[in-house]
Parts: structure tokens; C-alpha cells; sequence
């Protein structure tokens, strides 16, 4: 619950007494609902005085969660490392695409060279890490830091020693590992011998580097991702060609495509990428789960659709761009068949399941995990004519998204056209997926507020991300909503540790809650740090005040 007090809207009542850049350490005042105070120390940059408050009567009810929720903190390989020579590391697709195709593509020509030199500076943000509080930290592995060449060549020892390192520093912290295996970037290796995506070779790939990675650090990660997001890797990778291999073709091109065919190729990547991860799941389950008994999912983009109106056109197309988005990839892994909507309009352009695919894809997952960020409204292009744009072609759907009806944004606008705040979204993403999937377990993977980066913006406007704050506890609630509704929700991950490269907007963007300096990597934490941090100490102390109630008592936040 959020209200104000004359200043901004907090969800705890925070007294800085504040001093200059140069004084780093403050003492603050943190008066919980009145009913007592205490002092902490906190690292901040000059603020203005601010008092934020939520009233004394007002509680956030933990009691849904379930013992062992997950509460972190996310990141990416790619986005992270930098370092993309070092230590015998191979060249990824995206190194090969942000020095080639990609210069035109993204906004400020960056790349993740260096990204924020997580690679380098591991040490420090685990600390930071460590010191919010979360028990559980989402990274990928970069495949071509530790397969160079895949399965055409040896492990790079060098990259397991930083994965062992990582991992086991996390763990001695309490945090624990919570682990991508492909977070969009494969070795480039790969692309260059047989297509990537659109060979089925990259199957084997996939399975003998899933398998090294289970067998290597799987007696300390219990908790396995195969894939983030194929359904935005796979569109815009072979269809839209913003993103590498930058395979398009004809009115659905966004880029500057030398070769591909937009209306074939994401079917047939999307079918490698599903029978990859049915690959590294029968692995896992035979070879290894047992013993190590972790978990193993995939992360799917959720994006929530509302129809634009209430006639049946738009309601059958806002269940149409679900199937082509979000169901495309889940139906298949765990109802064992492609969405009904897609097989009525794609027909034989949607590739078959052969008997044995079909027992491999029986394995399924243990959980699914959702990206949620945003919501659109959604118009039908199938009966009725559209302006041209994305979605509007047969293959893709034919619909097409509005982030306003009528002009009336779907939430709270910001300076992205392509992201409005629409916390409802997120308690209706995960309905959704609790009723459609049998209420599969679910962790909330990534869910994050971006800003945009100013070279001008003081170190007041660089820190003070108050917006963040808000969204983050407005979607945090939303997620409680859901898990009241009896969704089996397991985990909850914000976007991200550090301000990093954000694919085609380089870093023109920011998500961190930290800020970095990119001329210094000096890493600095602003105030949803320490909001961050301050919510998790709540939510340890009311679950530990829970664990000592009788049955009968209700567990609430301790005000």
C-alpha cells in the first residue's frame, strides 16, 4: 500500500538526515509505523531532505508466501561480463553481431565488451549482492566462455574455474545459484557451421553443453533455466532480424537482413529451441536429478494483453497473440502439442513432433519462470483492416498492440513508448499461467523499471529512482494477489543488480540498482538499494515471527 505524507510515496516511514557527496556514511532514523525506532548505517550521495510514509494501520501481508520463497536479484552473461577475449573465452553471437550488423541496430552503437566488467569485478558485486539481502541470485553462463567451439572442441577450463569460483563464493554467502544456461548468446561457433537455431544439430549442441554444465556445477545449483525469453529470441532473431543471427525478409524486416525468410524460419528455430530444452530436461532427469535433486524450467517474456474492446474480434485476437507469443513455446513443452490457434492459421508452416519427441517432451519441467514488465491492448487485423505494423501479418498472428485506447495510456506512462507501469498485469500473467499449465510452480524471473540515461542528470537524478521503488512494490503486490488466488508462485527476482547493456538500446537504458560509472566501474547503490534491502530485513523479521505462531494466527508485517 503506498500514501503520502506531503513528499513521495515510500512503503515505511525513512528520516535522512543527509550530508554532502563527500560524507558517504549517514545515520538514518528508521521509524516503523511509530512503533519504534532504531539507527542504521547507509552509504548514500547528497539528497535532499525526504520523508516518506505509509500509515500505521496499513499492513503487507506476507502470510501467502510459502517456506523457502526465493527473493533476488537478476542478471546476464552477455550484459554482465565484458571481458569477451579473456581467459580463452569464443566469440558469441552477439560479440559477432554487435561488431557487424548490429552497429547500425543498436541505438547508441555499444557493445558488452565490457559491458560492467562483472567478469572482473565478481568479487565486489557479490558483496553488493550479499549486502541486499536477497537469498537467491539469477546469472547465465556465457556457452562460449566455457565451449569455445561446443561440442567441435574442449572445454575452456579457464571459464568453468569462473563459474566454480561464482558459484562458490554465492553459496558461502547464503545466496543462492539460481542458473541460465543460454540468456541469448551461444558461441558463435555454431552459427558459422551449420545455422545455429535452424539446424537441428544445435539439439546435440545444446544437450552435450547442458550436460557438462550438470554434471560440472550441478552438486551446487539447484536451480536450472535452460533458456530466457526463446520467445523474443526466435522473432526477433528470424523475423524481425534485430537481434542476431539478423535473419529477415520482406514487409515483416526491421533491419537490414542479407538473407532469411520471416515467415518460415522462427518455426523452425522455435522447434530446435523446444527440442533442445527437451533434450537437456531428459538429461537432467536421468542422469543427474536424482542425486542432485534441483530443478530445472524455462523463462518465457509475459507480456499481458488486454482486447482494445469487448467485441469478439478483439477478444479472439488478444487469445490469438497470446498463443503466438507466449503459449507457442509452453503448450508444446508441457500440453505436448502447439497451440490450437496457431495450428488453424499456420497449418503445415508449423513443424510436426515425431513419436520420440513427443516422449522426450514428456518430461517437461519442474517450473516455469515469467518475465513480466508491461501490458498492451490488443486489436484484431484478421476481420478487420490494420495500419501496417508488427503483428499484423498471418504468421505473426494478425493483431496488433496499443499501449492506449482512445488515448488513454493502459497504465502510468513513461518516456518509453513501449512500457507503461500496469502492475495488474502481473496478478493476471500469473492467473493466467496458473490456470492454463496446471499451476506449474512459477518464479517472477525478472520485473524491473527502466530509466532513461542522461550524461547530464546529477548525481541527485541518477540516484533518487523513486519510480523504481514504487513499481517494484506495486508488482510485488500484485504477485501476493495471485498467490492469494492460489497461484503456486515460488520466487521473485528484480531487474537487475547493475546498470548493464540492454541489447539493441546498449546503454542508453538503465534497470540497476546500482549505478555504474562505466568510466571507473565504480558501482554506486541508489535508493531502491536500499529500499531493497530494507524490505527484505522486513520480510525475514515477520517470517520469522511467523515461524513461532500457532496455527491459528495470522502473519503480518510487524509494525
Amino acid at each position: 500500500m503506498w500514501r503520502t505524507d506531503g513528499n513521495v510515496f515510500v512503503p515505511w516511514l525513512i528520516k535522512y538526515s543527509l550530508v554532502d557527496e563527500e560524507a558517504a556514511e549517514v545515520e538514518v532514523e528508521v521509524a516503523m509505523g511509530g512503533a519504534f525506532t532504531c539507527t542504521v548505517v547507509v552509504v548514500m550521495l547528497w539528497l535532499p531532505l525526504l520523508t516518506f510514509g505509509v500509515s500505521s494501520d496499513e499492513e503487507l501481508d506476507f502470510s501467502p508466501l510459502p517456506n523457502g520463497f526465493l527473493f533476488g536479484i537478476a542478471s546476464s552473461s552477455y550484459q554482465y561480463e565484458g571481458a569477451y577475449q579473456s581467459d580463452h573465452k569464443g566469440p558469441s553471437n552477439w560479440d559477432n553481431f554487435t561488431h557487424g550488423p548490429g552497429t547500425h541496430i543498436i541505438i547508441d552503437a555499444t557493445n558488452g565488451d565490457i559491458a560492467n566488467d562483472h567478469y572482473n569485478h565478481h568479487l565486489e558485486d557479490i558483496e553488493l549482492i550479499k549486502a541486499l539481502g536477497v537469498n537467491s541470485y539469477r546469472l547465465s553462463i556465457s556457452w562460449a566462455r566455457i565451449l569455445p567451439k561446443g561440442r567441435f572442441g574442449d572445454p575452456n577450463q579457464a571459464g568453468i574455474h569462473f563459474y566454480n569460483k561464482l558459484i562458490d563464493l554465492l553459496l558461502l554467502k547464503g545466496i543462492q545459484p539460481f542458473v541460465t544456461l543460454s540468456h541469448y548468446d551461444i558461441p558463435q561457433e555454431l552459427e558459422d557451421r551449420y545455422g545455429s537455431w535452424l539446424s537441428p544439430q544445435l539439439q546435440e549442441d545444446f544437450a552435450y553443453y547442458a550436460d557438462l554444465c550438470f554434471r560440472t556445477f550441478g552438486d551446487r545449483v539447484k536451480y536450472w533455466v535452460t533458456f530466457n525469453e526463446p520467445n523474443y529470441l526466435v522473432p526477433l532473431g528470424y523475423r524481425s532480424g534485430i537481434y542476431p543471427p539478423c535473419r529477415c525478409s520482406g514487409s515483416l524486416a526491421l533491419a537490414k537482413c542479407s538473407e532469411g525468410d520471416s515467415e518460415k524460419e522462427p518455426f523452425v528455430a522455435a522447434h530446435n529451441v523446444i527440442l533442445s530444452h527437451a533434450a537437456a530436461v531428459d538429461i537432467y532427469r536421468t542422469k543427474y536429478q536424482t542425486e542432485q535433486k534441483g530443478r530445472i524450467g524455462v523463462v518465457l517474456q509475459h507480456e499481458w494483453y488486454e482486447p482494445m474492446s469487448n467485441s469478439t474480434a478483439d477478444k479472439m485476437a488478444t487469445e490469438r497473440a497470446r498463443a503466438f507469443n507466449f503459449n507457442w513455446f509452453l503448450d508444446p513443452i508441457i500440453l505436448g502439442k502447439y497451440p490450437t490457434e496457431m495450428e488453424n492459421v499456420l497449418g503445415s508452416l508449423l513443424p510436426k513432433f515425431s513419436s520420440h519427441e513427443n516422449e522426450k517432451l514428456k518430461k517437461g519441467l519442474d517450473f516455469i519462470g515469467l518475465n513480466y514488465y508491461t501490458a498492451f491492448y490488443v486489436q484484431d487485423c484478421m476481420y478487420s483492416p490494420c495500419k501496417p505494423g508488427p503483428g499484423i501479418s498471418r504468421t505473426e498472428g494478425s493483431y496488433k498492440k496499443s499501449g492506449e485506447k482512445n488515448g488513454v495510456p493502459i497504465g502510468e506512462p513513461t518516456p518509453f513508448s513501449w512500457f507503461n507501469i500496469y502492475p495488474a498485469g502481473m496478478e493476471k500473467a500469473v492467473t493466467y499461467v496458473r490456470d492454463r499449465y496446471k499451476n506449474t510452480p512459477i518464479f517472477i524471473t525478472e520485473n524491473g523499471y527502466p530509466e532513461e540515461v542522461d550524461p547530464n542528470f546529477t548525481s541527485e537524478e541518477r540516484l533518487n529512482d523513486f519510480k523504481r521503488i514504487k513499481y517494484t512494490v506495486d508488482h510485488i503486490e500484485a504477485l501476493l494477489a495471485a498467490i492469494r488466488k492460489g497461484a503456486d508462485v515460488k520466487g521473485y527476482f528484480a531487474w537487475t543488480l547493475l546498470d548493464s547493456f540492454e541489447w539493441i538500446y546498449g546503454y542508453t537504458i538503465s534497470y540497476g540498482f546500482h549505478h555504474v560509472d562505466y568510466a571507473t566501474m565504480k558501482r554506486t547503490p541508489r535508493l531502491s538499494a536500499h529500499w531493497y534491502k530494507q524490505f527484505l530485513e522486513k520480510y525475514k523479521e515477520t517470517f520469522l515471527l511467523g515461524t513461532s505462531m500457532t496455527g491459528q494466527e495470522k502473519l503480518v508485517q510487524h509494525t
